[in-house]
């Protein structure tokens, strides 16, 4: 089992919100990276790492482990605050991020940091990557499960759809991807640059399985993530399983909420300052 596990949904919420409190520190120094996803995900990263996967930072190598993959690289922010938390590495790293000689690159790469699974960085990737994970773990006759975290503008790439199809093929029921389905691209909005809906049915039509959520409501996160490791545990040779997380891009701090303009920028100065009181009030108000 998991070395780390949260049950009370306020221990969750504000382990959510001092990830999007590191994201901010990360993101001043570096004055250069991406806000609104980071913000948007950090719900599902610290329910994944702090609830449902199986994982141990003390052994990142443990062959039992779930392997996650992130294929939205550039939302690394979040995933180095969940493993700097979960305490894969010393937090004091944040403050390098997108540094020279820095592990925390911009993009995830795989063996610079502990529990970084896969390269990330060309979209449309990780997908494919983690079909290669959960195949070979049901020929090696493994139990763990794999989850990818995916975009939804990655859906504007060939290759995801070709991964798509290949894990509906092999049944690859140990597989369960989480999409953050927030609607925005560092363009516009994603109806507007390249309309995506109806995605639930598209999944099903692909002859996957597809949970539909909001993917900033805690209990319903873990309610989803729980039951869908343990579909993937139970039905390993059996339909994919999507979940399509309805997220809030800038989640947490109001002038950031629901602009595309920050999908691919940092806070200057005055801008951080605003964020982090923001959410240091937002924590006081979490009941525990």
């Amino acid at each position: 089992m998991s070395a780390i596990r949260l049950d009370s949904t306020s221990e969750l919420l504000l382990k959510a919100n001092d990830s999007r409190v590191d994201i901010i520190r990360m993101l001043l120094p570096a004055k250069s990276g991406h806000t609104a996803g980071p913000l948007g995900m950090a719900d599902i990263f610290t329910a994944l790492y702090f609830h449902t996967a199986v994982h141990d930072p003390k052994k990142p190598d443990w062959d039992g482990r779930d392997r996650i993959v992130l294929s939205n690289g550039h939302i690394a922010p979040v995933f180095y605050a969940a493993l700097g938390e979960a305490g894969y590495f010393d937090k004091k790293l944040f403050s390098t991020l997108r540094k020279f000689g820095s592990p925390l690159q911009g993009h995830p790469h795989r063996g610079a940091l502990a529990g970084v699974e896969t390269s990330s960085g060309p979209l449309g990737q990780g997908l494919s990557q983690a079909c290669g994970m959960a195949l070979a773990a049901r020929m090696d006759g493994k139990k763990h499960v794999v989850w990818c975290l995916t975009s939804d503008g990655e859906h504007e790439e060939g290759q995801t759809w070709e991964a798509v199809l290949l894990a509906a093929k092999y049944k690859l029921g140990n597989l369960v991807a989480v999409m953050d389905r927030n609607f925005i691209q560092i363009d516009g909005p994603t109806e507007d640059i390249m309309p995506l809906e109806n995605m639930s049915a598209k999944y099903k039509a692909f002859n996957w399985r597809v949970v539909e959520i909001n993917g900033n409501d805690m209990e319903a996160v873990v309610k989803a993530l729980d039951e869908a490791r343990a579909y993937a545990t139970l039905h390993s040779n059996s339909k994919p399983t999507m979940i399509i997380a309805k997220t809030v891009p800038g989640m947490g701090v109001s002038f950031m909420v629901d602009k595309y303009e920050w999908h691919g920028k940092p806070p200057n100065a005055d801008e951080g300052a605003a964020a982090l009181a923001e959410l240091e009030a937002a924590r006081a108000k979490i009941k525990v």
